[in-house]
């Protein structure tokens, strides 16, 4: 065994960006939406539903995404006490969120330049993707039963400027069109409802999408959907499982890729005409300490089959194998390209 110590040119670092399809099933579009009848009836329904690709019931149902409705007065559920007013499962969802998102507690969330005091909030489920979500690749479209208005959402990564931050990461406004718009560039950044702000953020660190419950109910006029969310005091509204119901089960689909950073050392094995040419095997010497072979002499060869990858202490960190033995004398020289990905 021959040792080499690297020089700082032979390791270098890499990184590239990896996206894949979101979904179960390696699927880019999600089209079909389902819930489970035991969540519906059970007490997280008053927080949030998780969404399904197919029945829950049946083999290879995943959630998909969780819907939960925000409300900074507690209005639309049931308050946790009678006698205190504003405390509910909504306004526990919001004020969960503002820590996550805004990490202020009095801070109250803005969409475009308005602020809003109620939202819904899609929760891409953890197991769909590896470290973020890509932005660009969102096509979200809802159409309320009953009515022929679609509504198209995408984010406006492409067409700003400068990327804005909160305490969970890069955030982007919800925007009107599709991603073939976005492409030509027939949507604008301020494609926005009219006096509502922007119809939600995209939160892709987090794997999180708000929808400004403001802008979901501005009239079909003004660009919304006249989609009404039930936010009387102390009253099980159920607008979790009216999203769901509403929002997402009439000729909707939703359209989102994953995104992860790979990064990578390569290291650069270089063994030079004059290194690693007599092999370190005892057998190819005789008890007396001769070489077996002459040969070995005068012309020496070896073959190298592994390289360790070791560190000050002489600890071994790495095993890099060859595919076929390398043949290395005087007259040759290798270089070993060894790629580590974490």
């Amino acid at each position: 065994m021959s040792y080499k110590r690297f020089d700082p040119e032979d390791v270098v670092v890499s990184a590239e960006s990896i996206t894949s399809p979101l979904w179960s099933g390696d699927s880019t579009t999600l089209t079909t939406f389902f819930t489970s009848s035991t969540q519906t009836g059970g007490a997280s329904g008053d927080y949030y539903y998780d969404i399904y690709q197919t029945a829950s019931n049946l083999t290879g149902a995943r959630v998909q995404f969780s819907v939960a409705y925000a409300d900074k007065l507690g209005s639309g559920s049931l308050l946790f006490n009678s006698n205190v007013q504003g405390k509910s499962p909504s306004s526990t969802v919001f004020g969960q969120y503002r820590n996550l998102v805004l990490g202020d507690e009095n801070t109250d969330f803005t969409f475009g330049e308005v602020n809003s005091d109620h939202f819904y909030a899609i929760n891409i489920d953890r197991a769909r993707y590896k470290e973020k979500l890509l932005p660009g690749t969102l096509d979200l479209k809802l159409n309320i039963s009953g009515s022929s208005t679609v509504l198209r959402l995408t984010d406006n990564s492409k067409v700003v400027s400068t990327t804005s931050f909160t305490d969970s990461g890069r955030v982007f406004e919800l925007i009107t069109g599709s991603l073939g718009e976005l492409s030509t560039g027939k949507v604008q950044s301020n494609g926005y409802t009219t006096n509502s702000g922007s119809y939600g953020k995209l939160l892709p660190d987090i794997g999180v999408i708000l929808l400004n419950g403001n802008a979901l109910g501005a009239p079909i006029a003004s660009g919304g959907l006249a989609y009404t969310s039930s936010r009387g005091n102390n009253l099980l509204g159920q607008n979790n499982l009216k999203t769901f119901s509403q929002l997402l089960t009439y000729g909707s689909n939703f359209r989102l890729q994953a995104e992860e950073t790979i990064s990578s050392n390569f290291v650069f094995v270089r063994a030079r005409n004059s290194e690693f040419n007599y092999s370190t095997n005892p057998s190819i010497i005789t008890g007396s300490g001769e070489l077996i072979h002459n040969v070995m002499i005068n012309t020496p060869q070896s073959y190298m089959t592994t390289v360790g990858l070791y560190n000050d202490n002489n600890d071994l960190l790495a095993v890099a194998k060859l595919s076929r033995p390398l043949l290395k004398d005087f007259t040759k020289e290798s270089l070993i390209r060894i790629k580590l990905d974490y």
